[in-house]
């Protein structure tokens, strides 16, 4: 593997300030990204709540470059998390609209993520049985039936639809951490014996079918990007490296988000460590589709290292939890180092962390620190 890059520098640390065109729509004004964070903040039924608008327009307001909601649900029986974000009914779309100019006015460039949970969707909140590619046991999920896979595929191209209704810049197909899509490109998930299962370009076959949907359908200006995680929930390295230089090289999409759960690891499988996850997808041609990851990126030197390492822009998660303007304190500071773990509610709340999104922080090891015993 190859040596990490020297401490970072002023002179260094300028290109994580460039702007970055994208094919469609406003270029990001520096190379920072929000990523798309879990909070339980939204109301029941997906409608935005003052709190999740709050939390979302400070980190613009903060200085990201894009702004990207949590995993907002494309179905209300794919709903992954209590207070998760809507976009899969009209009634959203007002909210969404007050959330785009918002995030819009500040120079950021705003994204909705488009997610379905499949078989990770809790029976508790969606008041049935979650779906999967196939019948799955462990989460009591059922296979969903063809003309299902092409409501889920109608359904991920009406929620982009309402996303550029709102006056998004743009939406995300999560495609990762083992949600529904990514379920479909796991071969140990993913047991189809038909046109969406078997080799990887079946298994693909939805994702690509949705990116095709979605440009047919939002304005000519719409950005598109798509998540992906190469490791865990049965996923092959070489088979999410495929689908990675596909969507590279068709250019359908203006950005592909790698999540690595640390940037800067070996992969897990042996038979690839003979460099870093990241450089596997960063030595893949891109064109002018934009390259991303997220991963333990919380310092200003780790900035610079991961696009050192070829990545176009960064995706910071714990590190925009804990400084709303992350983008601002790299910038003023290229050594800047995160405040350590663990914090205090009162510091998340400061943070513009609602009581419900401090409670999801609880669930994080280490994170919050714990109340005295009385």
């Amino acid at each position: 593997m190859s040596a990490p890059a020297p401490f970072a520098t002023p002179e260094r640390m300028t290109t994580l300030f460039d702007p970055l065109p994208l094919a469609h729509g406003p270029a990001m004004k520096n190379r920072f990204m929000l990523a798309p964070l879990t909070n339980w903040q939204s109301h029941p039924d997906g409608v935005l709540s003052d709190e999740e608008f709050r939390w979302l327009v400070k980190r613009a307001e903060g200085g990201f470059g894009l702004t990207m909601t949590c995993a907002a649900s494309v179905s209300a029986g794919g709903v992954g998390f209590p207070g998760q974000l809507g976009v899969h009914d009209d009634k959203h779309i007002d909210g969404l609209a007050r959330l785009a100019a918002a995030i819009n006015g500040f120079g950021s460039h705003s994204v909705v993520q488009l997610h379905h949970a499949g078989m990770r969707s809790p029976k508790d909140i969606i008041g049935q049985a979650p779906v999967c590619p196939s019948d799955n046991e462990e989460t009591g999920a059922r296979a969903l039936s063809l003309d299902e896979v092409a409501q889920v595929k109608a359904d991920f191209i009406a929620a982009a639809v309402r996303a550029d209704r709102a006056g998004f810049h743009g939406v995300e197909l999560h495609g990762a951490h083992g949600y529904l899509l990514c379920q479909f490109l796991s071969a140990e998930i993913n047991k189809r014996e038909d046109a969406y299962g078997g080799a990887i370009e079946n298994r693909a076959r939805l994702l690509f079918e949705i990116i095709d949907g979605v440009r047919a359908e939002c304005r000519a200006d719409f950005s598109l990007g798509v998540r992906l995680s190469p490791e865990r929930f049965g996923l092959k390295l070489d088979e999410i490296k495929w689908v990675a230089a596909r969507l590279l090289r068709e250019a359908k999409i203006d950005y592909l988000d790698m999540s690595l759960w640390d940037v800067f690891k070996p992969p897990a499988e042996e038979e690839h460590q003979e460099k870093s996850l990241l450089a596997h997808f960063a030595d893949l041609p891109r064109g002018d589709v934009r390259l991303g990851a997220a991963g333990k990126i919380m310092t200003g030197e780790a900035a610079a290292r991961a696009l050192d390492g070829g990545l176009d822009f960064v995706v910071i998660g714990r590190g925009a939890i804990l400084h709303h303007d992350f983008p601002r304190r790299v910038a003023a500071d290229p050594a800047f180092v995160h405040t350590p773990l663990p914090v205090s509610a009162d510091y998340l709340r400061s943070e513009a962390l609602s009581e419900k999104f401090v409670g999801y922080m609880r669930t994080w090891k280490g994170f919050v620190e714990e109340p005295e015993a009385a």
